[in-house]
């Protein structure tokens, strides 16, 4: 069975950024990331990418920043009162989560600490990367009717998928809201 939309899709992946061979995430030996074929559960790049593969077959998927977590947005570096972060031991380097206005989880780098201000930056950590996925399909099956209603593997809502930095895909970040959904690939 090849992989089209509505089919689950069970990938085992190695993610390097492309220009620096740096290894980034992996799942190999441990469980395969599932996602919905067509549902945006993860990268928009990776997803087209592995349309038309079979169980068995392996790919290597060069995907540019803006079919992946996007261009990096100098607009998402804000200043953020200190008085935020009173009960936080804050360091430069640290990531944050939060809920953003309207629910989502939201992440933050902290990139600087000044005296009464700390500067965040909201981008995905791997906006404007060019990422290197090799992957291997474990398995495509079809997407049950409930998986289908409710947009997730095994059809309950609230789990989520991951990958990119241990487990940032099923992310929306093609519209640069600094929104992110549950989990990630090839994720936050």
């Amino acid at each position: 069975m090849k992989i089209q939309n509505n089919k689950v899709v069970s990938i085992e992946y190695t993610l390097y950024d492309a220009n620096t061979k740096e290894q980034l995430d992996t799942n190999v030996g441990k469980e395969p990331l599932s996602y919905i074929s067509g549902k945006g559960h993860i990268i928009q790049g990776l997803e087209t990418a592995l349309i038309g593969l079979e169980p068995s077959e392996k790919t290597d998927v060069k995907i540019d920043p803006k079919d992946a977590y996007g261009e990096i947005d100098n607009e998402a570096v804000q200043e953020v009162p200190k008085e935020q972060f009173a009960d936080i031991d804050i360091k430069v380097g640290m990531t944050l989560y939060g809920t953003g206005e309207h629910g989502e989880t939201t992440q933050v780098i902290v990139k600087d600490i000044k005296d009464d201000k700390v500067v965040v930056d909201f981008n995905h950590p791997l906006a404007g990367k060019t990422l290197m996925f090799s992957v291997l399909v474990t398995s495509v099956r079809d997407a049950t009717e409930d998986e289908l209603a409710t947009a997730t593997v095994g059809g309950k809502v609230g789990e989520g998928c991951g990958c990119g930095n241990g487990g940032g895909g099923c992310e929306d970040n093609q519209k640069n809201e600094h929104s992110h959904s549950n989990g990630g690939c090839c994720s936050s």
